[in-house]
């Protein structure tokens, strides 16, 4: 989940880049991203060939390779628009340079609340998912879903003002940043994803 974080973490950088036309540093930061994203495919084979199949554990194993799967996706996600950005020249008008600044910051907070709660896993299984330490962690999860719903409200905002900017853009840019807007919102959602499939863990 660390590497996961650092590679959703590049994202609002690289969109910085693109908004100030630095094209060396979209390139450094895609190769930073399809770095890290090959490090946590690493790190995640790894545990799903090492995760105990026979000895007891106070989860199921599958809900452990979901919670893997899902935080894989984050990375997957950040490196599919590390891609887009560098292959197509992404032009965007100036007008909507801050609303997707505070929109795809706001999706990688949502990533980094998420890390917080997986940085909690030592404690909930000494605890075996118990006691105080799960009810905060509980309170976590309530406020990633918080964060992920705000970062719906802003995608429609600026999905609004993108469709204003609709014929300066092009049938074909709009298409493409409509597709880059919800791939920046699914760093959000699969973080709440994961965020909820603690909560069953919890629940049980």
């Amino acid at each position: 989940m660390r590497v996961v974080m650092q590679c959703a973490n590049e994202v609002p950088p690289m969109i910085l880049a693109l908004c100030d036309g630095d094209i060396t540093g979209l390139g450094g930061y895609r190769n930073g991203i399809f770095a890290l994203e090959k490090s946590a495919d690493v790190i995640k084979n790894e545990l799903r060939a090492h995760l105990p199949r026979r000895m007891f554990m106070p989860v199921d194993r599958r809900d452990l390779l979901e919670i893997l799967d899902l935080q894989d996706s984050i990375a997957d996600t950040a490196q599919d628009i590390a891609g887009m950005l560098v292959l197509r020249d992404m032009q965007i008008p100036k007008d909507l340079h801050e609303p997707l600044k505070q929109y795809t910051q706001r999706c990688v907070d949502a990533c980094n609340q998420l890390g917080k709660i997986m940085e909690q896993m030592d404690e909930l299984l000494e605890t075996g998912f118990r006691g105080p330490e799960s009810e905060k962690v509980m309170y976590m999860i309530d406020e990633l879903n918080k964060i992920e719903t705000d970062t719906d409200q802003k995608a429609a905002d600026f999905m609004r003002l993108l469709f204003k900017h609709e014929e300066e853009i092009g049938a074909v840019g709009t298409i493409l940043w409509t597709r880059l807007t919800h791939w920046i919102g699914d760093l959000a959602n699969y973080a709440e994803r994961v965020g909820n499939r603690h909560r069953l863990l919890l629940a049980r």
